[in-house]
């Protein structure tokens, strides 16, 4: 991962391993602390470095968080598993296994309440995880187009308009079902869900029987 110095920052480069340790030491202490428990003072501990260093990189807790909680979002990738529906269900599968982990269940749930009170905490958010996570979306589309699958979309303001939506339905659909509802979002329930979001409501619901007949 490359190091995102703040815009405006001079003075000494920024360590790349500095800033890996931090971001692993929050995600470890979000595992054994939860969001409560966690302080800038412990992942220094962990990290192995001066608290001092983490306050250069971080004003505080909650951009702390949101940025190791974005480092696990960028694992997720899009599948090529040769059609749209397979490709979806694949990236949504990955979605839920990430929000099922205790760091990024507690990280999330943490910045997001607070950013309901604080705007620059909200935008950090929506760049550092929304809006990088829409690659998906896009990278998805477009394979899908290529393959004929969706037709192209001539205006760009309606290619982004449908975009939003398109990873709004998805993210939406998927925090609601593992950090609302705790439930997990399993195969049989992305398959549902992703009929749904192609076909809509109007169009028959797949078989979701085993092959021999329902389980036992």
């Amino acid at each position: 991962m490359q190091s995102r110095t703040p815009a405006g920052r001079t003075g000494r480069p920024r360590s790349a391993a500095a800033d890996a340790a931090i971001l692993g030491a929050t995600r470890q202490a979000l595992v054994e602390l939860g969001w409560s428990g966690l302080t800038l003072s412990d992942v220094a501990v962990r990290a192995g470095v001066a608290k001092t260093t983490v306050y250069r990189r971080w004003p505080g807790k909650h951009e702390l968080v949101v940025d190791a909680v974005a480092e696990l979002f960028d694992e997720l990738q899009l599948p090529d598993r040769g059609c749209l529906a397979a490709d979806i269900e694949g990236v949504v599968l990955q979605f839920a296994a990430i929000l099922a982990r205790p760091e990024a269940k507690s990280g999330l749930m943490g910045v997001v309440a607070e950013s309901t009170r604080d705007d620059a905490l909200r935008e950090r958010v929506r760049t550092s995880i929304v809006e990088r996570q829409k690659r998906l979306v896009l990278d998805g589309r477009a394979r899908a187009q290529e393959r004929g699958e969706l037709p192209p979309e001539a205006d760009p303001a309606e290619a982004a308009r449908t975009v939003d939506l398109i990873f709004d339905m998805v993210a939406g659909a998927v925090v609601h079902r593992t950090l609302v509802s705790g439930k997990p979002a399993d195969e049989e329930w992305v398959r549902g869900f992703t009929h749904i979001l192609l076909l809509g409501l109007s169009a028959p619901a797949p078989d979701l029987t085993p092959p021999g007949g329902p389980a036992s």
